[in-house]
């Protein structure tokens, strides 16, 4: 909990202010805009999470893609995105980004507060040798969103200064 709890703080951090043309600047050719770093990051752990509590995605559910321009798919979370698609991803406000990781974090915290031992050893995907427990999937949720709220900070600070 306390990791996710940090993530508000910095998502707010490196969005908030930007416009809606500065949230889909790349700061390079190839590189990922700070919208959809934020937006990738967010329907990741919507994605995951929802799988884990075998609920639907805040995504889908909530009416969320059309603030992003983007149809409710609940498999589209960014991964293997082609340079077309990350363009695609088009929020319409850094409040959106803020709003739909707020909703998101919801639903991950009510998940989170409900387990106990015994669930964090459920295995939840046997592709993996060994295979993935909760707990596993949550640590990496955690790793991976960790990881983008890093990018997403220094992107901003590239198109900041641009």
């Amino acid at each position: 909990m306390e990791l996710f709890g940090r993530q508000p703080e910095l998502v707010r951090t490196a969005v908030e202010g930007l416009s809606a043309e500065q949230l889909r600047r790349a700061p390079g050719t190839g590189a990922n805009p700070v919208g959809w770093i934020v937006w990738h990051l967010t329907r990741v752990q919507d994605h995951h999470v929802s799988e884990l509590a075998g609920t639907g995605q805040v995504w889908v559910e909530d009416g969320w893609a059309g603030r992003f321009g983007l149809a409710a798919d609940p498999d589209d979370h960014g991964y293997g995105h082609t340079p077309e698609q990350v363009a695609a991803v088009r929020p319409e406000s850094w409040r959106a980004l803020v709003d739909y990781h707020a909703a998101v974090l919801e639903r991950t915290e009510k998940f989170v507060r409900g387990l106990g031992p015994d669930d964090l050893d459920r295995v939840v995907d046997e592709r993996w040798d060994p295979p993935v427990t909760c707990g596993v999937r949550l640590a990496s949720v955690i790793d991976d969103d960790a990881q983008h709220l890093g990018q997403a900070a220094y992107v901003r600070g590239l198109i900041s200064t641009s």
